[in-house]
């Protein structure tokens, strides 16, 4: 059973339910066992074609229309015809809001292994990588709500953070981050609040005794308050994709807004009445994470980037515990109930939606 959404518009969903494909030489069954809704998750349907999300997981019938949206979770094997991935072993990874999923493992190691299915040829590697637990430095078994809903964003988080230091934060001497409740935000304002990096969250007015008490971000406005940033100079992290407030934050911070950065788009179906070119200066520019993942990799070595990444993930999950509850949701209906809250941007920030379409 799989929940796919229209590609172009993903208010609208549909529940398949067919007959479970036979595996052919090479390729493993897994079965999801749970994974997690975020607006991150949002974000992939938005930017699907673009950045081939769509393409991770193809739809059963009529895949032009309809896609399967990626998430984070795990997932245990089932039935395998490969060689590289064995019969109980439990993995981490990319995987559609379904029951179950197959793969063609390959360029495997102990540590984990790739899809290599020609379908997913292209994709950057973070995506068609899948990590054994019995080999993850990282897992903890108390721990695997933190890591498919929390670890997939700090990542971005992480990497915002990394990559503004690799810029030297671009001679900013603030960033103002906007949808500050997401959980994405959250993550770099602590990085940044960590390093002394001055951060002022934008949200929604009902957001806002939320975001305060989080402690991470200096000052606190909401969208209709954007005239009040100080007009210093700034690095913007636009994670809600709200194009009037892009506007209003460049033309607020017109000649002092040193970057505009482009990571997520939790408030997509927003109206705009902002003329995209009459946008003040500087171009806002798209970060794309496996990119930055690649080049620090290539620079510190695999086992210093995961170090570096493990440390500040620990510190992250212990700390998000003083805020974070999860919700549980079983059933395809279910899951669609939470898919809608996330989609809608009725998620409450304080929460986190841990999803399982197998009801046994």
């Amino acid at each position: 059973m799989d929940i796919e959404i229209n590609r172009s518009d993903l208010a609208e969903s549909r529940i398949v339910d067919l007959a479970p494909a036979e595996l052919a030489e090479g390729q493993s069954r897994l079965r999801v066992d749970a994974f997690a809704l975020t607006t991150n998750n949002v974000t992939y349907g938005v930017f699907g074609d673009m950045l081939r999300y769509w393409a991770v997981f193809p739809a059963s019938e009529a895949p032009e229309v309809w896609g399967r949206i990626p998430t984070w979770g795990y997932a245990d094997c089932v039935e395998s015809r490969s060689a590289d991935l064995a019969v109980g072993e439990r993995i981490y990874g990319f995987m559609p809001m379904s029951e179950e999923f197959v793969v063609t493992p390959g360029r495997a190691t102990e540590r984990n292994f790739f899809d290599v299915a020609e379908h997913r040829h292209g994709l950057a590697g973070a995506y068609n990588s899948y990590q054994r637990v019995a080999s993850d430095s990282l897992y903890r078994a108390d721990r695997e709500a933190h890591q498919m809903l929390l670890f997939p964003l700090f990542l971005t988080s992480f990497i915002i953070d990394d990559f503004s230091i690799d810029n030297e934060d671009f001679g900013a001497q603030q960033v103002v981050i906007s949808s500050a409740s997401a959980k994405t935000s959250i993550g770099a304002a602590l990085l940044f609040n960590r390093r002394g990096v001055r951060a002022i969250g934008l949200t929604s007015a009902g957001n806002v005794e939320f975001v305060e008490s989080l402690g991470v971000y200096d000052q606190v406005l909401t969208y209709g308050d954007v005239a009040s940033i100080e007009q210093i100079p700034s690095l913007y992290i636009d994670i809600a994709g709200n194009q009037d407030v892009l506007f209003d934050v460049h033309t607020h911070l017109s000649g002092v807004l040193k970057h505009s950065m482009v990571v997520g788009n939790t408030n997509w179906s927003a109206e705009t009445t902002a003329n995209a070119a009459e946008l003040p200066a500087p171009v806002p520019e798209f970060l794309f994470a496996p990119s930055q993942i690649s080049k620090r990799t290539k620079q510190w070595g695999r086992d210093r980037f995961d170090a570096k990444l493990g440390e500040a993930w620990s510190a992250y999950a212990d700390w998000a515990d003083d805020w974070i509850t999860f919700e549980k949701f079983t059933g395809a209906e279910d899951v669609l109930d939470a898919w809608e809250k996330v989609r809608s941007g009725s998620l409450d920030p304080a929460a986190g939606y841990i999803c399982s379409m197998n009801t046994h």
